[in-house]
């Protein structure tokens, strides 16, 4: 996978997310898996189509989710995964991959995003890719959320 392709999804979460109150993302690793993710617990997928075509999935702890809702809605305690929390999440996944699909339109590739899907539960596979895809693993403040790219 081609490295410009990559830094503009990590570029958009450490500079999406301290716009929204968060501490300055940090990568603490990168590796690449093939084919499959095994859920976290919460996992939100985009889709890429046109000139970049696959999939970006984010990856992450139930509890991670529960701190990003919170941060999201002003600090607001969220002691249960609802409704409200899962818009969170899946608004933080749409505005992180639409500023990711601006980076590359800025590289000169035509790039249009999927609506965001969340999934709830652990231990279940996604297929997300038909080869080798990278992982990003970023720190928020000690929550962890990785960052599956898959494009072509």
């Amino acid at each position: 996978m081609d490295v410009k392709l990559v830094n503009p999804f990590i570029n958009a979460f450490t500079a999406v997310l301290p716009q929204m109150g968060f501490p300055t993302p940090e990568r603490t690793g990168m590796s690449v898996k093939e084919k499959t993710i095994n859920s976290l617990g919460i996992t939100v997928l985009v889709g890429f189509t046109k000139e970049i075509r696959g999939n970006v999935c984010y990856n992450m702890s139930e509890d991670t989710a529960k701190f990003i809702a919170s941060t999201m809605m002003m600090g607001m305690p969220v002691e249960t995964f609802d409704e409200m929390a899962q818009s969170a999440i899946s608004e933080m996944s749409n505005m992180l991959t639409a500023t990711a699909a601006t980076n590359l339109t800025a590289l000169g590739k035509e790039v249009d995003i999927s609506t965001p899907s969340l999934s709830v539960g652990e231990d279940f596979q996604i297929k997300i890719a038909p080869g080798q895809f990278l992982v990003v693993t970023m720190d928020i403040g000690g929550h962890v959320v990785e960052i599956n790219i898959a494009v072509e």
